[in-house]
This record gives C-alpha cells, sequence and structure tokens, in this order.
C-alpha cells in the first residue's frame, strides 16, 4: 500500500524542482528593487488577479517576491528546498520537511500568494503562543509588502476576532477557528459574526492536528432548559407511591414500570389530563427518574451527600467519583430526593470535528516533520496528498539501535547513567517521555545523581519555546513529553533569532506596535546574539550535537519519529537512541512476557540489555497495528458524524440565509400549506366523513392559527351533507384561509416588519430545535452499538434513524414556526442608528480616513441614517445561556474544558492614552451594565 500510495512522488518532487528553479532564474530582477519597488508588486498583482490571472501563473514572481522580502526583514533567504515546500502547499498538499528545515518560513510563500485574491488565508498552529509568535515574526514579511496580519488568541473578543479575520493572512490555533465557526452559527445576527469563509488554510503541524486530536470533537454546551421545580414536585409524589402497588422494579435491569392507576394519582396530582399527551412527554422522564432515584440507588451505597453535592461511589472500588455526575436528569432526581442544591445539566448546543471543520476549506495544505507514515489516512479522510521535501544538506545524524531492559527500574538506571555520560563530553541532551508522571520520575533520578536539568510537559508554551530553543546549549538536559516545545528549532550552542528577539522585547520593541524601529534594531540584535552563540557552537558540535534520547516507544511510530527529528538539523551531527523495558505499555503487546520468561531461564541481569533486530521488528509491527487500530477509531468517529455532519450543513445554510435578510416569504407560505395539511390529513386518513372528530381537528387549528371559516360553512360548500365533504377538499378549504390569514397578519404588521418577524421566528425555532436534535442524537449515539446484537449494522442503524429525527425535527419547525407567527404578541418600533457606534466600527475595522469622512458628512446633513424597524415577541431572542462551556482536544491529553460567561462582571477599563473611539466604546459598555 505504501509502495502504491509513493507511486507518483517523483513525478511531483521534479515538478517542484523546476518551480524552484523558475524563482531562482528571476531573483536578480527583485534584488535590484528597492523597498517601495518590492511593496508596490503587492498591488500590480493583486490587479491582475482580479483581472482574472490565475494565482499558478503569479506563482514564480510571487515566490521570488516574498523571498527577497524576507531576506530584507528577517535576514533569512528560502533555501529552494523552502521553495518547493511552498509550492507544495500552494497545490494543496503535505509537505514533509525534516525538523529544523524552517517550516514556519516556507508558510510565508503559500500565505501570500493565496492572500491575493483577498479572501483571506489561516494558518493554523497548536497552540497561542505560536500563533502570537508566528503572526508577529512572519508577519513581518507581510507588512513589509503590505499584507494585513492578525492573529485569533483565546482572551479575544468578538470585535478583536472580527479585526484579525478581515486580515489578509490569519494565524491562529485549530480549536480557536473551529470554535468561532460553531458560535457564527449560533449567531442572532451578521454583526455577531466573526469568520468570513473558508478559502484556504496551511495547517502547521498537520498530523498533531488532523491525525492525533481528530478522535475529540469541538462541543460548545451550557446548562439544558429543565425547570427545577418539577424534580422536586416529581420526588414529593414518589413519597405516595409504594412499589408493587403503584409500580415495579426490576433491580437486575435496572427499569421501574408504572401502573396504570398510579398514573392517574399522578395525574390529578400534577392537574393534567394526560400525561402521556405529546406536550406532557418530558414529565414521563421526570417520573421514571424520580422512582429511579427512591428505589435504584441507595444512599452511602451507591452515592453519598458531601458538602451539599451527591457524590457518586464507585461499585468496584468503593472511591468517590469526584467531578461524575449521572445524565439524563438522574443526578437532579438525586439531588430532589436528598434535598440539596439541583444543578442543571449541561446540554449540547454545537459540536463539530476537526475532520469536518477542516473539510469546510476550498483549498487545505499542511506540513509536518512526519507525514508519510499516515499519508493513507491523509489521501483517504482528506483527500490530501504528501509529499516529501530532500533537506537542504545531508543527513548526518546517527540512529542507534533500541535497548531494551528487563525491568522499567533497571531501563531508567541505564538512561540516568547514559545521560550523565554525555554531559560530562559537553553534549546537550534531550530526553522523550510519553507522560508527565514519567517526566517527575526521571527527573526525580537526575537530582539524585545532581544532574541538572529543565522539564517540559506541554503545559506553559512560552517558558517551554525559550527552554527549547536554548535545549542546543552546551551540557544542557532537557525532559520533555512528546508534545512539548514543538515550534521552536533547537539549535546547537542556543537559538540566535530567538535571543535577538528576546532582546528586543526588553527593549520594548514589538514588530506590531512599531515595526519600524524593530525591523530598524533587528539586524543588530541579531548579529550580537549570532557572535554570543557561535564559539559555543562548535564547541557543541565537536562534542557530537544533540543527543536525543527516548525513555519508551509510543504506539504512533510518527511520534518517535517526531522526537528523533529535533536532532540533526540542517546537516548538524546529532545521535538519538531509544531505550525500552519489557514491562512498558508498548512492550505488552507483543507478549513481552515470553521473552520475559526466557531472560529469566538463563539468569540474564536485569542491568544487560537486549540489542535485537527481532525485537526491533516486533515493536515496529506492534506500532503499525496500533496506528491501523487507532486508524480504524478515527474513521468510526467521522462516519457517524458525516451523518450529523450533513444535517449541520442544512440547518447552517439555512441560518446563513436568514441572517443575511433573505426574504423567506415563499418559505414561510410552504411551512404553513404543509402544517395544515398534514393536520386535516391526519383527522381525516381513515374511514368516512360521520367518523371524522372534525370538532376535535378544529380545535387543533385554532391553536396554530385564528381559524376563519365553520364546520357548517364547509358542508354547506360541498353540497349541503357531511357525507358530502371529502378529505381532499376539506385540506384545500382549510389551507386557502391559513394562507388568507397569513395576508391579513402581514397586512397588520406592515410588509418590512413582517419580513424581520418571519426571520427572528426562523431564527429562533431553529435554533431550539437544533438544540434538541443533537440532545436526541447524542442519545441515539450512546445505544446504537447494542444493535450489533441483534445481527444489525449500527452505522446504517444510525443513519436510518438519524434521518427519522431529521425529519421529524423540520417537521416540528415548521409547526412551530407557523404557530409563533399566528399567535405571538409583536412589538414594532422604529429605530434610530447608533450612527456614532458605527463610525467607532468602522475607524477601527479599517483603519483609515473613511469613518472620519463619514462623520462629516453625517454632521453636515449630507448623508442622513435610515431609521430601521425592530420587531420583538416574547420568546423570540437569542436563546444562549449566559455561560457556556468549550471542550476540545488539548496537547497534554486533558480534554481541556473552559467555562466562559457571556456577561463580563465590571466595568471596563480605558488606558488614558487610548484613542477617541476606544474611549467611547467604553463608556457606551458601561452605560449598558449600568442600565
Amino acid at each position: 500500500m505504501e509502495r502504491i500510495l509513493r507511486m507518483g512522488e517523483k513525478r511531483v518532487v521534479r515538478k517542484l524542482e523546476s518551480i524552484a528553479g523558475q524563482v531562482n532564474a528571476i531573483e536578480d530582477e527583485f534584488v535590484a528593487m528597492s523597498d517601495e519597488e518590492l511593496r508596490a508588486l503587492t498591488a500590480e498583482y493583486k490587479q491582475r488577479v482580479d483581472n482574472g490571472e490565475p494565482l499558478d501563473d503569479l506563482l514564480a514572481e510571487a515566490f521570488a517576491t516574498v523571498r527577497e522580502a524576507a531576506r530584507r526583514t528577517l535576514g533569512q533567504r528560502h533555501f529552494d528546498v523552502q521553495i518547493m515546500g511552498g509550492a507544495a502547499l500552494h497545490l494543496g498538499n503535505i509537505a514533509e520537511m525534516r525538523t529544523g528545515e524552517g517550516k514556519t518560513l516556507v508558510a510565508t510563500l503559500p500565505s501570500y500568494l493565496n492572500a491575493l485574491n483577498g479572501r483571506g488565508v489561516h494558518v493554523v498552529t497548536v497552540n497561542d503562543y505560536l500563533a502570537e509568535r508566528d503572526s508577529e515574526w512572519m508577519g513581518r514579511v507581510h507588512r513589509f509588502l503590505g499584507l494585513d496580519v492578525g492573529a485569533i488568541l483565546a482572551d479575544m473578543t468578538p470585535a478583536q476576532r472580527r479585526i484579525a479575520y478581515s486580515a489578509d493572512i490569519t494565524y491562529g490555533t485549530n480549536n480557536e477557528f473551529g470554535f468561532d465557526y460553531l458560535r457564527d452559527n449560533m449567531a442572532w445576527s451578521q454583526d455577531e459574526m466573526v469568520q468570513r469563509g473558508h478559502p484556504f488554510a496551511i495547517v502547521d503541524e498537520v498530523d498533531s492536528i488532523l491525525i492525533d486530536e481528530a478522535r475529540t470533537p469541538l462541543i460548545i454546551s451550557g446548562p439544558a432548559d429543565d425547570a427545577p421545580q418539577w424534580y422536586v414536585e416529581f420526588a414529593r409524589i414518589v413519597q405516595g407511591l409504594r412499589r408493587d402497588e403503584d409500580y415495579e422494579v426490576d433491580e437486575k435491569k435496572r427499569t421501574v414500570a408504572i401502573h396504570e392507576p398510579s398514573i392517574d394519582r399522578v395525574e390529578d396530582q400534577l392537574g393534567i389530563d394526560n400525561l402521556y399527551d405529546t406536550v406532557n412527554s418530558p414529565l414521563v422522564s421526570y417520573l421514571n427518574n424520580a422512582v429511579k432515584a427512591k428505589e435504584l440507588f441507595k444512599k452511602d451505597r451507591d452515592y453519598v451527600v458531601m458538602n451539599g453535592e451527591i457524590m457518586i461511589v464507585d461499585e468496584h472500588t468503593g472511591r468517590i467519583l469526584s467531578g461524575r455526575r449521572y445524565s439524563e436528569g438522574l443526578h437532579q432526581a438525586l439531588e430532589a430526593k436528598e434535598s440539596v442544591e439541583i444543578k442543571a445539566e449541561n446540554q449540547t448546543l454545537a459540536t463539530i470535528t476537526l475532520q469536518n471543520y477542516f473539510r469546510l476549506y476550498d483549498k487545505l495544505s499542511g506540513m509536518t516533520g512526519t507525514a508519510m507514515t499516515e499519508a493513507a489516512e491523509f489521501g483517504q479522510i482528506y483527500k490530501l496528498g504528501v509529499v516529501p521535501i530532500p533537506t537542504n544538506r545531508p543527513m548526518a545524524r546517527v540512529d542507534q539501535p533500541d535497548l531494551v531492559y528487563r525491568t522499567e527500574e533497571a531501563k531508567f538506571g541505564a538512561v540516568v547513567d547514559d545521560i550523565a555520560e554525555h554531559v560530562e563530553n559537553g553534549q546537550p541532551v534531550l530526553v522523550g517521555t510519553v507522560s508527565v508522571e514519567k517526566s517527575e520520575y526521571l527527573s526525580h533520578e537526575l537530582k539524585k545523581r545532581g544532574v541538572a536539568h529543565e522539564v517540559l510537559n506541554a503545559k506553559q508554551h512560552e517558558r517551554e519555546a525559550s527552554i527549547v530553543a536554548q535545549a542546543g546549549r552546551k551540557g544542557a538536559v532537557t525532559v520533555a513529553t512528546n508534545m512539548a516545545g514543538r515550534g521552536t528549532d533547537i539549535m546547537l550552542g542556543g537559538n540566535p533569532e530567538f535571543m535577538a528577539a528576546q532582546d528586543l522585547t526588553r527593549q520594548g520593541l514589538s514588530p506590531v506596535e512599531n515595526p519600524d524601529e524593530y525591523e530598524a534594531a533587528w539586524p543588530q540584535a541579531l548579529a550580537a546574539a549570532q557572535e554570543s552563540v557561535a564559539a559555543e557552537h562548535d564547541e557543541v558540535t565537536a562534542a557530537g550535537g544533540l543527543y536525543v534520547l527516548g525513555t519508551e516507544r509510543h504506539e504512533s511510530r510518527r511520534i518517535d519519529n517526531q522526537l528523533r527529528g529535533r536532532s540533526g538539523r540542517q546537516g548538524d551531527p546529532g545521535e538519538t537512541r531509544f531505550y525500552l523495558s519489557l514491562q512498558d505499555d508498548l512492550m505488552r503487546l507483543f507478549k513481552a512476557d515470553i521473552v520475559d520468561a526466557f531472560l529469566r531461564r538463563f539468569n540474564v541481569p536485569d542491568d544487560v540489555p537486549i540489542e535485537a533486530s527481532m525485537v526491533t521488528k516486533a515493536i515496529a509491527n506492534a506500532q503499525t497495528q496500533r496506528e491501523a487500530q487507532n486508524f480504524e477509531i478515527r474513521k468510526d468517529v467521522l462516519k457517524y458524524d458525516d451523518v450529523l455532519n450533513r444535517q449541520r450543513l442544512v440547518i447552517y445554510d439555512e441560518r446563513q440565509r436568514v441572517l443575511e435578510g433573505a426574504d423567506i416569504s415563499d418559505q414561510i407560505r410552504t411551512f404553513v400549506d404543509d402544517t395544515v395539511r398534514a393536520y386535516v390529513t391526519s383527522a381525516t386518513a381513515e374511514g368516512y366523513a360521520e367518523s371524522w372528530d372534525l370538532d376535535a381537528l378544529w380545535t387543533a387549528l385554532r391553536q396554530l392559527y385564528p381559524v376563519s371559516v365553520t364546520v357548517d360553512e364547509l358542508v354547506d360548500a360541498s353540497g349541503g351533507e357531511l357525507a358530502d365533504v371529502t378529505g381532499d377538499f376539506l385540506t384545500e378549504e382549510i389551507a386557502a384561509d391559513a394562507l388568507a390569514a397569513y395576508e391579513r397578519r402581514e397586512e397588520e404588521l406592515g410588509s418590512e416588519a413582517m419580513r424581520e418577524f418571519e426571520r427572528r421566528v426562523v431564527l429562533s425555532v431553529l435554533d431550539r430545535k437544533w438544540r434538541e436534535h443533537l440532545h436526541e442524537m447524542d442519545h441515539l449515539r450512546h445505544g446504537i452499538g447494542l444493535r450489533a446484537m441483534a445481527q444489525k449494522d449500527p452505522l446504517v442503524e444510525y443513519q436510518r434513524e438519524g434521518f427519522d429525527l431529521f425529519n421529524a425535527m423540520m417537521e416540528g419547525i415548521k409547526e412551530e414556526s407557523v404557530g409563533y407567527l399566528f399567535n405571538a404578541e409583536v412589538q414594532v418600533n422604529e429605530v434610530e442608528p447608533e450612527t456614532q457606534e458605527a463610525i467607532d466600527q468602522l475607524s477601527d475595522a479599517t483603519g483609515t480616513g473613511v469613518a472620519d469622512l463619514l462623520a462629516a458628512a453625517v454632521a453636515t446633513g449630507e448623508v442622513e441614517p435610515e431609521p430601521r424597524t425592530e420587531v420583538s415577541a416574547k420568546g423570540l431572542g437569542p436563546a444562549r445561556p449566559r455561560e457556556m462551556e468549550y471542550s476540545a482536544p488539548s496537547l497534554d491529553a486533558a480534554g481541556g474544558i473552559t467555562t466562559v460567561s457571556e456577561e463580563d462582571s465590571g466595568p471596563v477599563e480605558v488606558d488614558e492614552n487610548a484613542s477617541r473611539a476606544e474611549r467611547r466604546r467604553a463608556e457606551r459598555a458601561n452605560r449598558k451594565r449600568g442600565s
């Protein structure tokens, strides 16, 4: 399979080499240009693109422009292999480039070229630190050429995000891009939306983002709308019910069944006619949960009450499961039973997998040092080819064979000895571990030996970067988990560029705030940093370069290759070795106990390692099997999410159409017509006219819209006898009456107000029904695996039932929208536009004098802003909860969950040197809080 995937590889590489040759052929023309002439090329290229010239035709010129701009600003000229990598990205591929080959600089080439069409480019990184660093560092090249660069960071406001997305090139993390997409599709107006489409993305560390993190979806959740009083009410009611008399309990199956006479008693206490009526269906689950809480869950056995909270007890270990809650309202039922505070259940408001988010882009590309082992997955899931780019200089690293010890203790003892030996020779050592616990254990052992070292574990990205940048210093020892410090080069003797940037930051210079002063000071700061590390670089090179030591094999070969790749950058010398033990997790996969028994039988000491090709091959085989298993898991996640994704795209497209102000009156007429016809068809489907319950039909119709025809009038119109009435006649007459009522409603409100009212109704109902649908699909997904026991394919069943649920939701949207449309009490107001706020926003977004011209025109009366119609009605409006939780994949495997409040608690403080617009915005925000 791997050979088949690599069949066209040489042809692609030859094409990329020819592109690099074209760029080299015209380089002298660009070197001879002044800064102003080079900057003016951007406007020229944009004009050519506007005139219809394809970006591919501009490739060589644009790349030559960026190469020269990088040389002048960063002091770095793109190597030919970097030009090849940039071309591979522009053509929509994954460029596999070894660590240290300058992938961050490579991204400037395709991002500049693809930004020329004005649609925007997203450069995706693995953490906020890298997004901010790269937007400032590589942004120097783009700003020099006249392009805007923005960065999306976790703590940004929607206004700041909107400005960053409006830039030509936007840096950010995969999680932030994904959450912004979900929030945009929860927006109540276009003003709340921040993104402007998905034209082109360059994903840095593409294997981490599109492979490692693809199993965990992005989820925005919030408290459900459950009313706490119902839990309390049903807890009280079930106290009066008796086991075996009023209900049966099956303790083995953990189910309950309420007897029919007892249902009547419950209905009397609740004051309702039918507990199982559609409108009362949620009450059934409250009753069942209350009985379960009473009979099946015992205090101090299944749960304990501590500090006013219900804490679950693990039935196997007897330990308290802190932070865990029963789902589907059961935990709230227990809280009501024990009379403690009832906490709201969270429900999913919006969700998407990273796979489906990145498949939204018109063109996708990525870069990493290790992609070839996952080429099949990239091709199958994302339609991305992997192109290995040759190294700029020949690889001089020595990869030593693995050493396998019998016990983990013996392994770590040998690791500490090896580290101490290399440090004595002045060689820097990078140690890779698979978990934080192993890092801390090794750190403890190194401290006992007196070996100075740093420990990193993917928590504080900025601190990591500064330490990793100096991990190539003489005698440095850095212990890192697999993901720590990615995105920063380990240069022998120290990283001069990182040191120069830190020095300028200490001087108060920023490439964004004061770019001219920064560019002027950069050459001197870089030269000073290079001079300070030059002597040490030679010493470390003579000692053998960076020594990378792996303390365990990862279940993916790719992660091991990432660790190995930190050594030997740009032709530097280096050495790598992995230390393993038969007690490692991966080793147990290929029956290490057989090897262990062999070593025991021949009394091989624990501190004597095995160095055999047979063991190495067995490990590689175990890794390949695990990679295949993980691929299947990710494919399975995607198959199920694809079902939901098709539904998601339908709903989001409809929302977008409504937000853009589309006239949906024809669609509303269809809603009215379809809903009324469904009502009549349901009531007249069986029997003859004499047996139809027309009174019940009319009662239902009156709840839907103001019916203006009576049964007697329709009987007279059909011939005077009830027997003459047909279902078709009744359907047509009532549908016509409903549409006439719609026309009267429009006359009452006015055409403009009616259009706005319709949009608000559809948005409100759509959002509520979609949330309910996500909840139902979530329950369906959790239980669908059991269908396999009935010899049914769970995926096929999920697709079929998901389709049924979606159709039911769409019918519900129609019916509820029609009900709101006719029955809601509407207030229509003419609202004067907030002219000054609009001018301030324009000033912030453009940074030009346009806003001042507009302000002057408004002041003199040349421009008169038109008032707009505002419609309000009870129950129609944004239904987002005040607090929302964002859960997403995280690099340290913590499955990060962040709770964000939708309301700021305190007043907005503004710096005394802030602009007039900033001060005005703060005053308005504080006034709103005060009101």
